[in-house]
């Protein structure tokens, strides 16, 4: 257990830092990591993990939230057509479709972005993790603290092996909930909301919201130092083969994308939350994608569905 709340000192939270999804970044290349960027400053990757891993989000309390939750803001309209593009190139994805989806893209390189419902809420399900670590990161580096060794196992569990008991240890360590809120309010997030009883997977977000939060993993503006960066994109590169796909399909051959993927039966009808995101090489450019699914009948079908989603957008975008 960690006396990280001990140690905090009484911080107001900072305005919060706006990052426009579009905005042209400067990101790393999409393979292995860059020479000289290091594994950011919890030290090495540990050889030890946190336990064997479900791979699923919490399973219980599955009831939706309620419609007079936070209202989602309105996807951002862009220049040059690239929304309608995306639209267009998604329509036969999304035809005869019982299910939900939304998708965010952006080429930092050529300053081009595209959203398709992109302020739309979705539950995360276990894409969430990659916003926890972000958090603990920023905690730790605004109290000037490295991670602990327990906290780099814990953190390699839960990105790499999507281990939920990882998940809610660390959870736990940035206070949940309002410790969640007070750094996404930081990190730019401004549409994603803890759900009030503390189940992690639960947490509402949207695209635009996640390549945000993409964008704060790659840009050199991000309020997350180089070190922390290469940190988390490092273990989200070394994700398990069984885990690597959604937007990892629209990807280089030959290359190593950094992703996130959740997913999550929920409700009595058996529907499935299926999520991707990351950063991915894509005709030899970075990309940052964000997509989301809900209302899936199966989570095969769901994982084609967000698969052939990335595949028409990095399409479109290109």
């Amino acid at each position: 257990m960690r006396a990280l709340a001990a140690r905090r000192p009484a911080i107001a939270v900072v305005a919060v830092w706006i990052l426009a999804a579009c905005s042209a970044l400067a990101i790393p290349a999409c393979g292995a990591p860059q020479a000289g960027t290091g594994t950011g400053p919890p030290g090495q990757r540990p050889a030890s993990r946190a336990g064997p891993s479900s791979g699923r989000g919490p399973t219980s309390g599955s009831d939706r939230r309620a419609a007079s939750r936070r209202p989602a803001a309105k996807a951002s309209r862009l220049p040059g057509g690239l929304d309608a593009r995306l639209a267009a190139a998604l329509a036969p994805v999304v035809r005869h479709h019982a299910g939900s989806l939304a998708v965010s893209i952006a080429d930092p390189a050529a300053g081009a972005a595209a959203t398709y419902r992109g302020g739309v809420l979705f539950d995360t399900a276990s894409i969430v993790k990659a916003d926890i670590l972000a958090v603990l990161l920023l905690q730790h580096q605004q109290l000037g603290l490295g991670l602990s060794g327990q906290d780099q196992g814990l953190a390699a569990a839960m990105i790499e092996d999507s281990d939920n008991q990882a998940a809610s240890a660390l959870w736990n360590a940035v206070e949940g909930g309002p410790g969640m809120e007070a750094g996404n309010a930081t990190l730019g997030l401004r549409n994603t909301w803890p759900q009030a009883d503390g189940l992690w997977g639960m947490t509402t977000t949207s695209a635009a919201d996640q390549l945000r939060l993409l964008a704060d993993l790659t840009s050199p503006r991000s309020p997350l130092s180089a070190p922390a960066r290469s940190y988390e994109l490092s273990l989200m590169r070394h994700v398990e083969p069984s885990q690597r796909w959604g937007v990892a399909a629209a990807a280089d051959p030959g290359t190593r994308p950094a992703v996130k993927d959740g997913w999550l039966p929920v409700g009595p009808q058996g529907t499935w939350i299926i999520n991707s995101i990351g950063v991915i090489g894509h005709a030899g450019q970075p990309l940052l994608i964000a997509v989301l699914s809900s209302g899936q009948p199966s989570e095969s079908a769901g994982i084609r569905q967000v698969q052939a989603a990335a595949l028409a957008a990095t399409a479109a975008i290109g």
